[in-house]
């Protein structure tokens, strides 16, 4: 057996923080309500990290936000957004909801609401999807929101942090970014006997223990987060079919829900809290079937639901998940595992026999 991980680099959203409202938040529109727009895009990009031994890595650039293997933003859920202004230690925006229209994404603001801004700058930060239970700390550094990766299938996405003077709110550039994980598999056979090659048939796979409920703090001022993991793990069936698998790692495809697919983009990927992996806790169990064969004479009767499994300790650096990164494992099924020759070495000796008069004793 040998198992690859293929690391991409991707970026997702959430955010979190303790209960603090303002009695002035934005109302029902008005004349004095300004209209301002939003300039969206989603991104997929980290920095390079040097894969361990059994790892293999590449990196993306920006992307748009619509590219087929990211997670998107659906105009039918709003954005959540956040204002702050640092210098007067003031929630300006308190979790409002910022709905598509059409193909842009536009919100009305209250003037009254920056009054005692003037002239000074507003950092914005924005989140997808909107939630109700957004908290912020008391010193309004960081907002966070929990989240359960059941909850969307595009996965959870946070934007950079934006400073804009009040004179210039007419149009707010929000950069969102992936912030779980996107998970995938690749697999072939790498059996090294060529009478063995070319055999199995791949009926199911699973994902075991993998994290998929959490919290994520965001600090606005640094533009960053962490995940505060909340312990609830899950198995995820990745594939059920039955699907031969190509020979050798030039023939490998990507994993789909009942299909082996060429693309990424078509592959069965899931979303994860960042985690940590445990010896004994992450793996990935593979089910198959092998075809009846004749070898040296003899005939082999076809298998069914044999099973190998793969432990995801050892994989990568430091043992963690790093949110906002695509990770494809690659598999490897070795039938020299099923059908290798078992040899003895018997050794004989004297037989000795002894007759014992209480049966107790022997």
């Amino acid at each position: 057996m040998k198992t690859n991980a293929h690391i991409l680099v991707l970026t997702a959203i959430l955010a979190i923080t303790s209960c603090m409202k303002m009695d002035d938040v934005p109302s029902a529109r008005s004349p004095q309500q300004q209209k301002v727009g939003f300039d969206i895009g989603v991104t997929r990009e980290g920095e390079t990290i040097r894969p361990e031994r059994r790892a293999r890595m590449e990196t993306k650039g920006s992307v748009e936000y619509n590219d087929p293997g990211l997670a998107t933003m659906s105009s039918d859920i709003p954005f959540g957004l956040v204002g702050i202004d640092y210098e007067h230690e003031a929630l300006l925006v308190n979790n409002v909801p910022v709905s598509s229209t059409g193909s842009s994404y536009q919100t009305f603001f209250d003037e009254s609401l920056w009054s005692r801004v003037g002239t000074k700058n507003v950092s914005f930060s924005a989140y997808y999807p909107f939630v109700q239970e957004v908290s912020y700390e008391d010193d309004l550094q960081s907002y966070s929101i929990p989240y359960t990766v059941e909850e969307t299938k595009a996965g959870p996405l946070v934007s950079r942090t934006v400073e804009m003077a009040v004179a210039l709110m007419n149009m707010i550039p929000l950069e969102f970014q992936h912030i779980t994980n996107d998970i995938g598999f690749c697999i072939c056979d790498v059996t090294p006997m060529k009478e063995l090659q070319g055999l199995i048939h791949l009926r199911r796979m699973v994902s075991h223990k993998v994290a998929s409920a959490g919290v994520f703090v965001n600090d606005v001022k640094e533009s960053r987060g962490i995940w505060q993991r909340q312990g609830y793990y899950r198995d995820i069936v990745v594939f059920e079919g039955d699907q031969k698998v190509g020979v050798g790692s030039e023939n490998e495809k990507f994993v789909g829900y009942d299909t082996l697919e060429d693309r990424l983009a078509d592959s069965h990927r899931y979303y994860s809290i960042p985690d940590e992996i445990r010896v004994g806790r992450q793996y990935v169990e593979v089910e198959f079937d092998v075809e009846g064969f004749t070898l040296n004479g003899f005939y082999y009767e076809p298998l069914k639901k044999q099973v190998a499994r793969y432990m995801l300790y050892g994989l990568l650096p430091d043992n963690v998940f790093v949110y906002g990164r695509q990770y494809t494992f690659h598999i490897g099924l070795d039938l020299s595992s099923v059908y290798s020759e078992i040899t003895f070495s018997p050794s004989v000796s004297g037989w000795e026999t002894k007759i014992y008069e209480n049966n107790d004793n022997f």
